[in-house]
């Protein structure tokens, strides 16, 4: 039985009988895990506040037979202010859901636990739109595992110049010639094609650091919507 220290932020959390709690826990190098709390909804227990939904801090666990077990862990930030606000809380859950849906066990996660974080970070400490949160992050989160668009060149023709449409169908940019022709094919502007690649490719830290028009935000919410539900195969609300 190996103990274990890791960091990580729980993504969502069961009811385990009257006293126990079952929590999955997305860490950077384990992946997403299932943890038993023993003792974690008791109103002294140790474990009540870092088990708590959205929690982030550290954590000390071991393998048992069947699943991984929580020793002790000490919340780092719990996004007290999403807890306050119930549209913010629909926002962040709605992160955490998908999240939940693109992760593994045993797989490095790093990249997309940063990126769950500062999402969440924007999203409790920020007045930014909060649908605008979100596609960044959905768009960020489907480069990060895989399902990248092109967006340097026309995904038909190899033009580079005068991309002004986003291919649901065919991943990614298009140019007018062949975005007219594409069913699929959303018709954006020179704004919104620069928000998209400054999203794809801008350090983690700073993939909120700019804004758009309301025209943009529009186009952007629609594109990542329609590209995570065709990737991911599953349609989120």
């Amino acid at each position: 039985m190996g103990i274990i220290k890791t960091k990580g932020i729980i993504l969502q959390q069961n009811s385990m009988g009257d006293n126990d709690a079952m929590v999955t826990l997305l860490t950077p190098d384990l992946g997403k895990i299932g943890c038993a709390a023993k003792g974690a909804k008791r109103p002294k227990s140790a474990l009540m506040a870092g088990t708590q939904f959205l929690c982030f801090g550290d954590f000390i666990i071991y393998k048992g037979v069947s699943s991984y077990n929580i020793n002790s862990c000490e919340p780092i930030e719990i996004f007290y202010n999403i807890r306050l606000d119930i549209d913010k809380l629909t926002y962040a859950t709605e992160v955490a859901k998908i999240v939940n849906d693109v992760t593994e066990e045993n797989v490095s996660e790093y990249r997309v636990l940063q990126l769950t974080l500062n999402t969440l970070y924007m999203i409790s400490e920020t007045d930014k739109d909060l649908d605008f949160i979100l596609s960044v992050f959905k768009l960020r989160l489907l480069s990060i595992i895989g399902f990248r668009p092109e967006i340097e060149k026309c995904t038909n023709c190899n033009e580079k110049q005068d991309l002004a449409y986003f291919s649901i169908k065919d991943n990614g940019l298009k140019c007018k010639n062949c975005g007219r022709i594409d069913k699929s094919a959303i018709m954006i502007n020179d704004s919104t094609v620069k928000a998209i690649k400054f999203i794809i490719w801008a350090d983690a830290k700073k993939i909120f650091s700019f804004d758009i028009s309301e025209e943009s935000k529009s186009q952007l919410k629609l594109i990542t919507k329609l590209y995570l539900d065709k990737c991911l195969e599953k349609e989120y609300n």
